[in-house]
């Protein structure tokens, strides 16, 4: 039996699922346990266990789950997979889609959050952070995403779908302390600013069909690939300088 537990990410929930999960409590039966919290002021996905895999957190999309994009951004996004997957079943166009979760790596935009914090902290400045930063995204080295991409061109189906996960899942807050250690600064350097419009709370990606399929596993973790990150733009202020955004 799988249990679903609300409010489990607070006070008493968090209790009754460590005790349950660690047999103090009768459970007969209960082989494993999702949590569906709000993460309001109380509730922290810190206070369970989330590497126990008897323990699912709010769940995670997978490729047949409806697409409902809330951005005008993510809504052209989600087109672009809708018109190439129709010349597939219209003309047999030999067409695979990923989806994948936040890239980071040398080289990208310094407008993206990890560019443009570390940026910002390497010059000494202040960086940004939306509403509570408690948001969630998944992080995938962009060396990781590049191997998931020719795995599914020399070896997917045409007309699925893959979703390319990271494994690592992140609030906006966790994200901004280690890029703040990165770089050897403090939380004096973090402004806190209001949320953006249409900021989704979490991205999660199933990723068990690459698996499963093709055999994909991240190869670069997360320590060593944000570390290589930084040090990358540390040693290149002549690409990213003449390309920072405007503070």
């Amino acid at each position: 039996m799988n249990l679903l537990v609300t409010g489990a990410a607070g006070f008493i929930g968090s209790a009754y699922v460590r005790m349950l999960l660690e047999g103090e409590l009768s459970g007969a039966g209960v082989r494993g346990v999702t949590v569906l919290d709000k993460l309001t002021y109380a509730g922290s996905r810190e206070n369970l266990d989330l590497s126990d895999r008897r323990l699912r957190f709010p769940g995670w999309s997978t490729e047949a789950d409806p697409l409902d994009p809330n951005s005008p951004y993510a809504a052209s996004k989600a087109s672009s997979d809708l018109i190439a997957l129709a010349y597939f079943r219209t003309h047999g166009l030999d067409v695979r889609v990923t989806r994948c979760s936040n890239n980071y790596g040398p080289w990208q935009f310094p407008e993206k959050v990890i560019p443009l914090f570390i940026t910002r902290l390497l010059d000494g400045g202040r960086v940004p952070l939306y509403g509570d930063g408690l948001n969630v995204r998944d992080w995938l080295h962009v060396t990781d995403h590049c191997r998931a991409v020719e795995l599914v061109r020399t070896g997917g189906r045409a007309g699925e779908v893959y979703n390319v996960d990271g494994g690592v899942e992140l609030t906006n807050r966790e994200l901004t302390g280690r890029l703040l250690a990165a770089c050897g600064k403090g939380w004096d350097s973090v402004e806190f600013v209001p949320d953006r419009k249409g900021h989704d709370r979490r991205y999660a990606l199933d990723g068990g069909k690459l698996r499963r399929e093709l055999g994909y596993r991240p190869v670069t973790g997360f320590e060593r690939g944000l570390a290589g990150t930084a040090d990358w733009y540390r040693d290149n202020r002549a690409w990213w300088e003449p390309r920072r955004v405007a503070a």
